[in-house]
């Protein structure tokens, strides 16, 4: 069961608008619980931590807008963290970060990048004589004196190794292909855009300039941001890293100005662009993030890498299966808190009589005072409850059995409330139909729908994916999930009953508890009938997935809740940023073997969005 938060003022409008509110606002609408609340709809996890470093974290346009701190370069960076991300996981750049980059493969880096900086430099030059703005000029002659530095440090590189590298290799297509864009857009050749002509206005040429710098801006940010994350993964009591000087040179103070300055020189450009100019730029940032990825993608490995994981060896033959919770690790909003919408808007008035034929229901006013009175019992024992199962001294290593014993009494606990809820006939009365509309427009996670797709859609590995859920409605899990091939993800959770198209208010229980969430997968595993090995992965946010989560061969934690990592912890767990796990694990890999990956290790990996998910196990 979820804590059953709702509204504290009667909701007037009718259903049909409630169900076309796609966004669902209820986080904005309802009453907060206390600090340390149980899952809610609202509460259910403490607001997340600040990113390590500088990863984009993600983040309404809308609400950036009216943050006049942020420029209009820093809004199409926030814009881009799933293309930062997926940088940061192509499998060269994982190398490079571990340590275990093939020499060779930094040297045909470094010989692609030559070419890229020589046009870089080039489109400095363009910029430069399309503005007449004093200021604007000196900025980029800096910029471009920067990036002939740069070049010099690649210089060094190919001195060390005692080769002229850079002068034996041509530029591969990713690369032809980045150059080709910047040189396009800084002579003024924008798909889709008018050029300036050989007559331009001065405000024309700046145009151009302004468009040039935001499909230069990408890279600048980007590699400041690799430089800084891949420098907190170095070891500060060695200086073995054999690309700690490259690390250094992006990581340092004069890059990371290099990337304000050419923010900086963006948000002055486009002050007096219009709106449909400002898109113009906005596309060619993005674009050029998208070659950023590709030419990572595009330099050769000789080694074997642990990301993406569906290209791991061993899965060619075998089966990956991906469990996932879904409440509020799929779902924006918890599904206890539809289910009560939809009771409440759709229950009769006080002064409503109601046929015999129909199920007796109480009115909107009588619902949401019992929904609220359940709502405070569940938080207030849930709290109890939780601090009961608690032991008194942190444990000095993982203990699976303790944990299992412990969250029995969590299991107790949420099959009494489930009861409750049953009884006082509040799930009473509702139509089938609104059920499933209200799942159609359920807002789901950022990146969940497309990693799923995807997913489902491969023709790598063999893939099979379970949701196991507390929701109290299958059919409202299975409309969330209704668009393209999604309908064929495998479905475990609780079901109401019907009578004639409404909810008799009885739940039919499959899925209540840690321990029956536990049970249902090794269940799902056994029933594979085959010869195949299964890798499994487990997603979730909250303590009722702990017990998959630690069972999985990978188990993901998305989100901060905090109870979670409170109790995890307290039994031995260990949770591990996502990223630098993976940088440990490819310094272990090696040539002929395959990743080791164990269940019931204690180990749990945390991410803060399904971007990382999608960047580790499919890559872009």
């Amino acid at each position: 069961m979820r804590s059953l938060v709702i509204a504290s003022r009667p909701i007037a409008s009718p259903l049909t608008d409630f169900l076309s509110r796609r966004s669902l606002p209820l986080r904005s609408r309802l009453p907060r619980p206390r600090s340390q609340s149980p899952p809610s709809p609202i509460a259910r996890r403490s607001p997340p931590p600040p990113p390590p470093m500088a990863i984009p974290r993600a983040a309404p346009m809308s609400s950036i807008a009216v943050d006049n701190e942020v420029g209009l370069a820093g809004k199409f960076w926030i814009k881009c963290r799933r293309e930062s991300l997926f940088a940061m996981y192509a499998p060269f750049a994982l190398c490079l970060a571990s340590g275990n980059l093939k020499i060779d493969s930094f040297r045909h880096y470094i010989a692609q990048d030559v070419y890229f900086l020589n046009a870089f430099a080039r489109a400095y030059e363009l910029a430069e004589e399309c503005t007449d703005d004093d200021e604007a000029n000196v900025a980029i002659s800096k910029l471009r004196k920067d990036v002939l530095e740069e070049l010099r440090m690649h210089d060094s590189f190919a001195q060390e190794w005692g080769s002229e590298v850079t002068k034996e290799s041509t530029p591969n297509s990713a690369t032809v292909k980045y150059t080709d864009f910047l040189l396009a857009t800084a002579s003024g050749k924008v798909e889709g855009v008018k050029g300036p002509g050989k007559l331009a206005t001065p405000f024309e040429r700046t145009k151009v300039a302004a468009y040039t710098i935001g499909a230069m801006t990408p890279c600048m940010r980007l590699y400041a941001f690799l430089g800084k994350e891949f420098q907190t993964l170095l070891d500060a009591n060695k200086d073995s890293h054999p690309y700690k000087k490259w690390i250094d040179s992006y990581s340092s103070e004069g890059f990371q100005a290099a990337a304000l300055q050419i923010e900086d020189l963006l948000d002055k450009l486009s002050v007096s662009l219009t709106g449909e100019e400002l898109d113009v730029i906005e596309n060619l940032y993005h674009q050029a993030m998208k070659l950023e990825i590709e030419f990572f993608l595009a330099q050769p490995l000789t080694q074997p890498t642990i990301v993406p994981l569906i290209r791991e060896p061993s899965l060619a033959v075998n089966r990956l299966m991906l469990f996932s919770d879904f409440d509020l690790t799929c779902t924006v909003v918890d599904s206890s808190a539809i289910l009560a919408e939809i009771a409440i808007v759709t229950a009769p008035r006080t002064d409503t009589s109601q046929s015999e034929s129909q199920l007796v229901r109480m009115s909107s006013a009588e619902l949401r005072k019992t929904w609220d009175i359940l709502s405070r019992q569940y938080t207030e024992e849930y709290e109890q409850c939780i601090e009961s199962v608690m032991p008194a001294e942190k444990a000095e290593a993982f203990n699976y059995e303790a944990l299992a014993k412990a969250l029995e009494q969590l299991s107790d606990f949420e099959k009494r409330a489930n009861s409750r809820v049953i009884e006082s006939g509040v799930l009473k009365g509702l139509n089938l139909e609104d059920i499933k509309k209200a799942g159609e427009r359920m807002i789901l996670q950022d990146g969940c729908t497309s990693f799923f797709m995807k997913l489902i859609k491969n023709e790598i590995v063999d893939v099979n994916v379970h949701v196991l859920s507390y929701c109290w409605c299958g059919d409202l899990i299975r409309s969330a999930f209704c668009s393209g091939d999604l309908q064929l993800l495998n479905v475990h959770t609780n079901e109401l009953t019907f009578d004639e198209s409404f909810s008799t208010g009885e739940i039919v229980k499959k899925m209540e508890s840690p321990i029956d969430k536990a049970k249902a997968f090794d269940e799902i595993l056994m029933s594979r009938e085959d010869d195949k090995r299964n890798l499994t992965i487990y997603i979730g946010d909250s303590i009722g997935d702990l017990l998959c989560l630690l069972k999985a061969d990978i188990g993901i934690v998305i989100g901060s809740s905090s109870s979670l990592r409170k109790v995890g912890s307290q039994f031995g767990v260990s949770f591990i940023e996502l990223y630098p796990g993976l940088v440990e694990k490819q310094k272990e890999h090696s040539e002929g073997s395959s990743a080791d990956w164990k269940g019931s290790s204690g180990i749990l990996y945390t991410v803060s969005s399904w971007a990382e998910i999608h960047a580790f196990i499919l890559g872009w």
